[in-house]
């Protein structure tokens, strides 16, 4: 969809673009929301179905062992039931080693409040910031990712993948 802005200084930011698809599509349903950077080597089925047996919205995780890594994504603790304890951006000392990748399923009721959370201080700009500040307002749980995400966001990653990927795909 296009927003209408041309510039990094008058985009919305990856909050308000969800804000902005609900609304001008009119969805009224659940939404599964990822960043289009990155391919994955498992279905995201199960991952929908986890959300909707548990009744809420739900993200992503996985580990990730490297404190560098680590201090460069969202990390989360969790219960024994998968909800989520903890969620913070790019912590100096993570509470955990579970990442979580852009991958984001939402309740329809829960997608409605991203006005609630931008006037209550969310970022619009990183599109897990409206995860965190729901998970701090909701039950949300954790899915466990299944696979492999290869983040094809510059073109040097782009091309590994696509090198990996020569002769599986015709």
């Amino acid at each position: 969809m296009d927003d209408g802005t041309s510039t990094n200084e008058t985009r919305l930011g990856a909050v308000k673009d969800i804000q902005y698809a609900v609304e001008k599509l009119g969805i009224g349903e659940d939404v599964l929301v990822l960043a289009g950077d990155n391919v994955l080597d498992f279905s995201l089925v199960p991952f929908v179905r986890f959300g909707q047996e548990n009744g809420c919205s739900c993200i992503m995780c996985y580990e990730e062992n490297e404190l560098a890594k680590q201090q460069r994504t969202a990390i989360i603790t969790v219960n024994a039931e998968s909800t989520i304890t903890s969620y913070e951006e790019k912590p100096k000392e993570p509470k955990s080693n579970l990442a979580v990748p852009p991958f984001y399923y939402y309740l329809a009721e829960d997608v409605k409040r991203i006005p609630e959370a931008l006037e209550a201080g969310c970022g619009y700009d990183a599109p897990g910031s409206f995860a965190a500040w729901l998970s701090s307002q909701t039950t949300m749980k954790a899915y466990r990712m299944p696979g492999s995400r290869y983040d094809i966001g510059n073109l040097e990653s782009y091309e590994k993948i696509k090198a990996s990927y020569k002769g599986v795909v015709k």
